[in-house]
C-alpha cells in the first residue's frame, strides 16, 4: 500500500480514536485509581475531572467503602468552592453518609448557599441524618421558582412558554448599554411555567422575569426527603402533587402518596392527648 492510501485509510481510524479517547477522558463510569481521586478532589482546575471524582466518591460511600473516608476532607473543602456545581456535587456525596458529623455541619452551612439547587440538595442530605432543618427548603422545591432581572432594561427571551429548561439554560437577555446584554440563566431545572413580561419590555431590577415549575425529578427527591422529615405545613404541597395533574408521572404521584402517609402517621403520633 503506497503512502496515500495508508493515510486515506488511517484516517477514519484516527477520527475514532480520538472520539473514544474524549468520551472516554469525560464519562464519569470510568473507573479512578486512588491516585487520580486525590489529585482531582484536590486539583479543581479541570471541573469535570473534580466532577467526576465526586461522582464515584459518592458511589463508594454509598456502598459503604470505609476507604472512602480519607477523601472526607477534600469533600468538605469542595463544599465551601466558590464553584456552585462543585458545592451541589459535594452535598450530594455527603448525603451518602448520614453518620458522619463533620458533613452534618457542613450541609447545615450549605442551607445558607445563594444557589437554590446547592440549598436543595443540602436539605436532600440532611433528611438522611434524619434531621428536619432543610424541611422548608423541600417544601420549596415543590413549588415554582421565580426567576427575577439581575439588572434593569429591556428583556429579550430566548425561551418559550412550556419549554423545558436545565440548570445554565440561557432564559434571556437584557438590554444594558452603553454595556453589553446581561444574560440570565436559569439556576434551577424544570420547565418555563410563565414568561413575566412582554418581548422588549424594559424590567426593573429584581422584577419577575419568568416562572419556572420544578422538573419531575426535583418533585420526587423532594417527596423522597419528606417522607422522612416532613410535617404537617408540608400536607397541601404534597396532596396537591398526589393528586395531580395527569402529565405528572405515576411514580411521583406514588412517592408524594407515600410521603403524605408518613407526614400523617407522624403528626398522629406526636398529636396531644384530647
Amino acid at each position: 500500500m503506497d503512502r496515500g492510501k495508508l493515510i486515506v485509510a488511517l484516517v477514519p481510524f484516527l477520527l475514532v480514536l480520538v472520539t473514544f479517547l474524549f468520551w472516554y477522558q469525560t464519562w464519569f463510569g470510568r473507573p479512578l485509581t486512588d491516585s487520580e481521586m486525590a489529585e482531582y478532589l484536590t486539583d479543581t482546575s479541570v471541573p469535570h475531572k473534580t466532577q467526576h471524582a465526586l461522582a464515584q466518591l459518592g458511589d463508594r460511600v454509598a456502598r459503604g467503602d470505609a476507604g472512602a473516608r480519607r477523601w472526607y476532607p477534600q469533600v468538605q473543602a469542595l463544599s465551601a468552592s466558590r464553584e456552585p456545581g462543585f458545592r451541589l456535587m459535594a452535598a450530594w456525596v455527603m448525603g451518602q453518609d448520614g453518620h458522619a458529623p463533620e458533613f452534618h455541619r457542613a450541609l447545615l452551612k450549605l442551607l445558607k448557599d445563594s444557589d437554590p439547587m446547592v440549598r436543595g440538595n443540602a436539605a436532600l442530605a440532611l433528611a438522611r441524618f434524619g434531621d428536619a432543618s432543610g424541611e422548608a427548603e423541600l417544601r420549596l422545591m415543590l413549588k415554582p421558582y421565580t426567576l427575577a432581572a439581575p439588572a434593569a432594561g429591556p428583556i429579550q427571551y430566548r425561551v418559550k412558554s412550556g419549554e423545558e429548561v436545565h440548570r445554565g439554560s440561557l432564559v434571556a437577555r437584557i438590554a444594558s448599554p452603553p454595556g453589553p446584554a446581561v444574560e440570565v440563566r436559569s439556576p434551577v431545572e424544570g420547565w418555563v411555567r410563565e414568561l413575566s413580561a412582554a418581548e422588549g419590555k424594559s424590567l426593573a431590577a429584581g422584577a419577575s422575569l419568568a416562572v419556572i415549575s420544578p422538573s419531575d425529578a426535583q418533585l420526587f427527591e423532594s417527596l423522597r426527603g419528606l417522607y422522612m422529615v416532613g410535617d404537617a405545613d408540608d400536607l397541601p404541597d404534597v396532596e396537591r402533587i398526589a393528586r395531580g395533574r395527569p402529565e405528572i408521572p405515576s411514580k411521583v404521584r406514588e412517592q408524594a402518596e407515600l410521603a403524605a402517609q408518613a407526614i400523617r402517621s407522624r403528626a398522629g403520633k406526636t398529636a396531644p392527648a384530647p
